[in-house]
């Protein structure tokens, strides 16, 4: 099987012959003109402003960093931004203390989508390599979660759906390892569809979704589960890896 890895990885990019500033431009601005550059240089120095001032701040200046962004919108300290051009935020969403949005891609330019009310809690990673992530209208994602989607293959959360924390969401994270003359590393990822957790979802603290699953509507994941499968809509299911607990509405 031939490598699938068509586009260049973090490391290439960083060490690359170009010079410094086209590295930087490259990995995180996310565009080469001087003056998006410049003002995406102005907003990083105002990521770790403490308080109401630096909040107030944010909210004058940061809007102007990405694709969209709606009215009302909260940004906390110390937040790290990689291609911000690529990422839709809707009204009233709240995106707390060190959260990570990477929306690194070579065409799209909607890569992280974040809908309407949608509250992020500290230290929510969301990174994208060549993969898209969509967040639903009034969804909690709770502390430290993480969620990847890498060639793509996306990850999509619909409304009003509750991420409790460290909880791990994954589209595109199986490499393909049938060869043995050349590192898994260099075989490239898996296409598997990338994962989708359905409307009115709930995941308990720890749980992993693993890609190519979707969670229908309304379903639990107890805390500590690793779903390797696809939920029905309504069920409970829990363990590792998950098995169905039992249907919501069952008394």
């Amino acid at each position: 099987m031939t490598p699938q890895n068509h586009f260049p990885k973090t490391q290439q990019a960083v060490t690359d012959e170009s010079s410094g500033l086209r590295r930087y431009q490259d990995v995180l601005v996310g565009s080469r003109k001087l003056l998006t550059t410049l003002y995406f240089e102005w907003c990083s120095w105002l990521s770790p402003v403490p308080g109401a001032i630096g909040l107030l701040l944010r909210q004058l200046f940061w809007p102007k960093l990405f694709g969209h962004c709606g009215k009302g919108v909260m940004f906390g300290t110390n937040m790290i931004l990689r291609h911000p051009g690529r990422v839709i935020i809707g009204d009233n969403a709240v995106l707390s203390e060190g959260v990570l949005l990477d929306a690194r891609h070579s065409t799209e330019s909607a890569v992280i989508s974040i809908g309407n009310d949608v509250i992020l809690a500290n230290n929510v990673m969301i990174s994208c390599k060549e993969g898209a992530v969509q967040i639903g209208d009034r969804t909690g994602i709770g502390a430290y979660t993480i969620i990847q989607s890498a060639q793509r293959c996306p990850v999509a959360i619909g409304d009003d759906a509750i991420l409790g924390p460290r909880c791990y969401l994954v589209g595109g994270g199986n490499y393909n390892i049938d060869r043995l003359d050349i590192p898994i590393a260099q075989q490239g990822i898996r296409p598997d569809g990338g994962c989708t957790i359905g409307n009115d979802v709930w995941l308990g603290a720890n749980v992993s979704v693993l890609d190519g699953v979707t969670i229908g509507d309304g379903s639990v994941g107890a805390a500590g589960a690793v779903i390797t499968r696809t939920v029905t809509p309504g069920a409970i299911v829990g363990g590792v890896p998950a098995r169905a607990l039992g249907q919501r509405g069952n008394n």
